[in-house]
């Protein structure tokens, strides 16, 4: 699968995409982060990406021509184009299921008081990842590739993924997130592991994981 991220800050990804699963991920060629700068699609020669909003107002909007010529020269075939936005459907398990499905996803980054609202034309679908104000799109779209990665097949175990928080929402209808987890030592603090957990009965331990499941 390949990610094609859109952003004014492309250096801003090296730490997180070249650690970890990510970075595994892309050294067994299950997918491929390709990083856009957006100032290689501006004509003047100050590279602009901005300008002053039509009307009055605060702050610099994004111009739509830079975007348009962005997306043009990457969406091959049937990607699919995303626009992080409040305004957006909030990213959940359920999306990041869906494009993990997908052979191409183009992110636009958003930097200042936001985009020209034409840049929506051009896009299929507007996300957010939360009620709240971030200074760019940089982050969800790290947050995006994080969760998709991981649900390709190959890069990580199944059995890590069956039981993790809100992969059984289907089987079990209450239940969204991942049972309580414990190691050594067995005592800290006074802090004890419950007791079954140290049974070594399964079919109780399997019980209990349920209930504090739901």
């Amino acid at each position: 699968m390949k990610f094609n991220i859109i952003t004014i800050f492309p250096e801003i990804f090296d730490s997180y995409f070249n650690e970890s699963i990510i970075k595994r991920a892309q050294d067994k060629k299950k997918i491929k982060i390709n990083i856009h700068n957006l100032r290689d699609y501006t004509k003047d020669k100050h590279r602009s990406v901005d300008d002053k909003p039509y009307g009055g107002g605060p702050g610099m909007v994004m111009m739509v021509e830079p975007i348009y010529k962005a997306i043009k020269k990457i969406k091959k075939g049937k990607a699919k184009v995303i626009l992080f936005s409040p305004k957006g459907k909030t990213f959940d398990q359920k999306m990041a299921n869906r494009y993990s499905k997908l052979d191409n996803l183009i992110m636009v980054c958003g930097r200042y008081e936001g985009v020209d609202e034409r840049v929506k034309k051009f896009v299929d679908e507007e996300v957010s990842i939360g009620d709240y104000v971030l200074t760019g799109g940089e982050i969800p779209a790290m947050i995006v590739v994080d969760a998709v990665t991981r649900l390709i097949p190959g890069v990580i175990a199944i059995e890590s993924l069956k039981e993790e928080s809100f992969s059984l929402e289907k089987e079990l209808k209450h239940a969204k997130y991942e049972y309580p987890q414990y190691t050594r030592p067995e005592n800290f603090n006074n802090l004890k592991v419950p007791k079954v957990l140290l049974s070594g009965n399964h079919k109780k331990i399997k019980q209990w994981r349920l209930d504090k499941r739901i």
